[in-house]
């Protein structure tokens, strides 16, 4: 006679599930870091007892995107419906106010560490596939990789088209750059772009415009009583051709962000109004394209079959 098997209560499961997924610490020197599976989530990065990114807690859904990889798609695409190598596509919309589908398909997708890449106290390489669906029939397979050392973090993505077809592609990150112990209103923001995109009452791009007012950013600027959810595009480069946002807080301190050549495109929200964040915080997000580029075509990266897009950002605490 055979015992019978024993199962997990679902209370035990239940205590053991963490809706963040897995939890990947690094550490270098003063600084920690800790990456959530679900959306490769950037959830806690510290600098001594400094907060360079707002951290969520293991047991939350990461609030408005907190820190998660944007990807085939960074921001909004109209009416989640795009045409693409003479074929039409529709994926499924989640901001039904503005009847938009937001940043992408892998905010919510369990990241898996990269078999055969190096395992380090710094250093994590994360990986997943998006699934073909009928709105995105393309297999990319996304690996992000962490890296810590003494010029902060660094963030490397490779992106790859594993299909027989040219795949449409977008790429983005959503960090929250922390002020400390400050509020916004407190601090500063600057940031190097020449170019302002306006938007429709939707926040879909209708052309840019010159620098004015509170969208001139190109030196630091108090954000008291500035309400963002913009982009800017023609980013200006330093000599290694990184692109630069700072956010300066009372304490003296700086989140210094930077981006590679392989991102032409900034958004920037201060959290208005979003649940979670209300102007706690403020993201910085890099981005590849802006919004609705898979309608426009607008900076639109076409992975070819076979093909690789690589790109590299970082953040380190001034």
């Amino acid at each position: 006679m055979t015992s019978p098997t024993t199962n997990p209560s679902p209370d035990a499961d239940r205590a053991a599930y963490v809706p963040s997924g897995t939890q990947h610490v690094l550490t270098h020197g003063d600084q920690i870091a800790v990456v959530a599976a679900v959306g490769a989530s950037l959830r806690v990065y510290r600098d001594g007892d400094r907060d360079v990114v707002l951290p969520f807690e293991e047991h939350q859904i990461a609030p408005a995107y907190s820190g998660a990889v944007l990807a085939p798609w960074p921001n909004r695409l109209g009416n989640g419906s795009y045409a693409f190598a003479g074929e039409r596509y529709e994926v499924p919309l989640n901001e039904q106010d503005r009847q938009t589908a937001l940043h992408g398909l892998l905010p919510y997708t369990a990241f898996e560490p990269l078999a055969g890449a190096p395992r380090e106290a710094g250093t994590l390489t994360l990986t997943a596939t998006v699934v073909p669906t009928p709105g995105y029939p393309w297999p990319v397979r996304v690996d992000v990789t962490y890296a810590l050392s003494d010029e902060g973090l660094e963030v490397t993505t490779v992106a790859t088209n594993l299909g027989d077809r040219t795949a449409p592609f977008g790429l983005g990150f959503h960090p929250w750059l922390s002020p400390g112990d400050a509020h916004v209103d407190e601090c500063t923001l600057q940031l190097d772009a020449q170019r302002h995109v306006t938007v429709d009452a939707r926040l879909l791009p209708t052309g840019d415009e010159a620098l004015t007012g509170p969208f001139d950013l190109r030196e630091p600027t108090v954000l008291k009583g500035i309400a963002l959810d913009d982009a800017w595009l023609q980013p200006t480069r330093d000599d290694a051709g990184r692109t630069w946002a700072r956010l300066g807080a009372p304490d003296g301190r700086t989140v210094a962000m930077w981006a590679d050549e392989a991102f032409d495109a900034w958004q920037v929200c201060t959290g208005n109004g979003i649940p979670g964040i209300m102007r706690r915080g403020v993201a910085v997000e890099p981005m590849t394209c802006i919004a609705d580029a898979f309608r426009t075509g607008d900076l639109l990266v076409e992975l070819a079959p076979g093909a690789t897009h690589e790109s590299h950002w970082g953040l380190r605490l001034e």
